[in-house]
C-alpha cells in the first residue's frame, strides 16, 4: 500500500494546486484522477474549450471589426465545427501537457482510477480491472461536478445534449434552444449567436443573472438581442420531445412550442461525489451532491477538506484554485489568508463581464449613502480604437468618504481590467486615486479615471477640489 502526506482526488484547478503547494512544502503528494487525462472539467469539457471557443468564434466572425467595418464584416463567411475545434483542441492539449509538466516537476504521483474511501485515511482506487488502495495523512475532495441530467428529459449526446456536449458535436447546430439563463447558458447562447445559429434562451428569472448588476444586464441583453439570441424569461419547460424527423419540439408554459434542432439542457451542476463512498467515513454531502466544509475547506472529518466546484458557490476555476491552494497550506500549517469579499466574477459571453465588491442592491439594503461614475468605452479613445463603443466601467464608492465599494464592467478586456479596481478596494483605496494619477493613454484602464470623474461630479453637495471631465 503506497502511503503519502496527502492525496488528491481530482486533477482540476483545485486539485491541481492542493497539490502542488504541499508538494512546495516539502510533503510526499499523489493525485487521483478517474479519467484518462488530467486538468478535469475545467482543460476538458468546461473553462478552456469554451473560452477558446469565444476567441475562435470572435476572430472568425470579426466581431471586433464589425463597428470599423459595418455589421455585415465577416473574416470567415462560413464558420465550421472544424473552425471551432481546431483552436479548442490544440489548446486543450496544451494545457493537459503544462499540468503534467507540471505535476512531474514537483514530484506528485499521477494515479489514474476512480477512487472510493475505504476508510478515513485509506482510498481504494479502481483502473482497467486492477485495485489498489492508497494511504494518506491528508485527503482533499476537489472531484468537481457534472452537468444535471434529469431522467425525463431525452439525451442522446447530438440533439439534445447538456453543457458538457457542445465540444463533441459533429456539425455546428443550424438552431438551437437552450434552457437556462444562467452563466453557461449565456455564454454559450451569445457564442453561438455570433456565427449566426439562431437561438431561443429560455430562463425562469425576469432577467439573465440576478447576481450582476441590472444595468450591465440591461446592456447585456441589449446585446444579445441584436446578434439574434432570443431571450425568453419567466417561462418554463414543460415537455421535451424529439420528433421523428430529427427535430426537437419544447413545450413552453406561456409560449406556443419551439421547435430546434438542437436543445442544450443548462440547468445546473451536481458535485461529482456518488462513487466516493463518502457515507463510509461520515460526511453526507447535500442533495446536489456537494460537500459542506468550513473557512478552512476542512469537512466534518478534520482531517478530509474539499475545495472547487464540489463545495458550491461560487464554482469558479478562480476561486478553485485558491481553495485548493488555502486547504494544503492548513492542513500542514502554513499560514495562509483567502480575501472572500473580493472575489472577482468573470462571466465570457459576448461582451464579457466582471465585477468585484458590492453591487447597488447590497448598498442601498445596507442603507449605505454611495455614489455611482460610470464611464462608456465610446467616450474612451481605446473603444473607438478595438471597435467597441458600447462597453461601460461603474464605480461605486462611499458618497462622503470616496472608498471604492464595488466596479462593474462590461465590454471588450472587462475580466483584465476588473484588477484595478480589486488591488484599489484591496487596500481601501478611495477614487480620488483613479482622479489624481496618470494612465497610459489610449487604454481602456483610463475608463477608470472617467467613471471616478463623473461620479465626484454627480454628488449632490460641494466638494473641495471639485474636478471637471474633458
Amino acid at each position: 500500500m503506497a502511503q503519502y502526506d496527502l492525496l488528491v482526488i481530482g486533477s482540476g484547478p483545485a486539485g491541481q494546486k492542493a497539490a502542488v503547494q504541499a508538494a512546495k512544502l516539502g510533503k510526499t503528494v499523489g493525485i487521483i484522477e478517474r479519467k484518462a487525462v488530467v486538468g478535469g472539467v475545467s482543460t476538458n469539457t468546461g473553462t478552456i474549450p469554451s473560452k477558446a471557443l469565444r476567441e475562435a468564434v470572435l476572430y472568425l466572425s470579426g466581431f471586433r471589426q464589425r463597428n470599423l467595418y459595418g455589421a455585415g464584416y465577416r473574416l470567415k463567411k462560413t464558420v465550421t465545427i472544424e473552425d471551432l475545434a481546431f483552436r479548442a483542441n490544440h489548446i486543450i492539449k496544451s494545457e493537459i501537457e503544462v499540468v503534467k509538466d507540471q505535476m512531474a516537476r514537483n514530484r506528485i504521483d499521477l494515479i489514474y482510477g476512480e477512487a472510493s474511501f475505504v476508510d478515513p485515511h485509506r482510498l481504494l482506487v479502481q483502473h482497467a480491472g486492477t485495485s489498489t488502495e492508497h494511504y494518506a495523512h491528508v485527503i482533499v475532495i476537489a472531484v468537481g461536478t457534472v452537468p444535471t441530467r434529469p431522467a425525463n428529459i431525452p439525451f442522446d449526446s447530438h440533439t439534445i445534449i447538456d453543457t458538457d456536449g457542445l465540444i463533441t458535436l459533429k456539425r455546428l447546430p443550424t438552431s438551437m434552444v437552450i434552457v437556462g439563463g444562467g452563466v453557461i447558458g449565456t455564454e454559450y447562447a451569445s457564442i453561438l449567436a455570433m456565427i449566426g445559429v439562431p437561438i431561443v434562451l429560455i430562463d425562469k428569472r425576469p432577467r439573465l443573472l440576478e447576481f450582476v448588476d441590472a444595468q450591465i444586464i440591461d446592456t447585456l441583453q441589449r446585446q444579445m438581442t441584436d446578434i439574434g439570441v432570443t431571450l425568453c424569461h419567466e417561462e418554463e419547460v414543460v415537455g421535451i420531445r424529439k420528433e421523428s424527423d430529427g427535430q426537437v419540439t419544447v413545450s413552453l408554459s406561456h409560449r406556443p412550442p419551439i421547435t430546434t434542432t438542437t436543445l442544450m439542457y443548462a440547468i445546473g451542476r451536481i458535485g461529482a461525489t456518488k462513487k466516493l463512498n463518502l457515507e463510509a467515513v461520515g460526511i453526507t454531502p447535500d442533495v446536489r451532491g456537494r460537500v459542506m466544509v468550513n473557512d478552512h475547506f476542512q469537512t466534518a472529518i478534520p482531517h478530509i477538506y474539499a475545495a472547487g466546484d464540489v463545495i458550491g458557490f461560487p464554482a469558479l476555476a478562480s476561486t478553485s484554485m485558491q481553495q485548493g491552494r488555502h486547504a494544503a497550506c492548513h492542513a500542514f500549517g502554513h499560514p495562509d489568508h483567502t480575501d472572500t469579499d473580493l472575489l472577482p466574477y468573470g462571466i465570457y459571453a459576448i461582451p464579457e463581464i466582471s465585477m468585484v465588491g458590492r453591487s447597488e442592491e447590497d448598498l442601498a439594503k445596507a442603507g449605505i449613502h454611495y455614489g455611482v461614475g460610470v464611464a462608456h468605452y465610446r467616450e474612451i479613445a481605446r473603444g473607438q480604437l478595438t471597435g467597441d463603443e458600447t462597453g461601460m466601467l461603474k464605480l461605486l464608492f462611499h458618497a462622503h468618504t470616496h472608498t471604492l465599494l464595488g466596479v462593474h464592467i462590461i465590454g471588450e478586456g472587462a475580466t483584465e481590467l476588473i484588477h484595478i479596481g480589486q488591488a484599489i478596494m484591496a487596500y481601501r483605496g478611495k477614487i480620488d486615486y483613479f482622479i489624481d494619477t496618470v494612465f497610459n493613454y489610449p487604454t481602456l484602464a483610463e475608463c477608470y479615471k472617467v467613471a471616478a470623474l463623473d461620479g465626484i461630479n454627480r454628488l449632490p453637495r460641494p466638494w473641495p477640489g471639485r474636478r471637471e471631465t474633458t
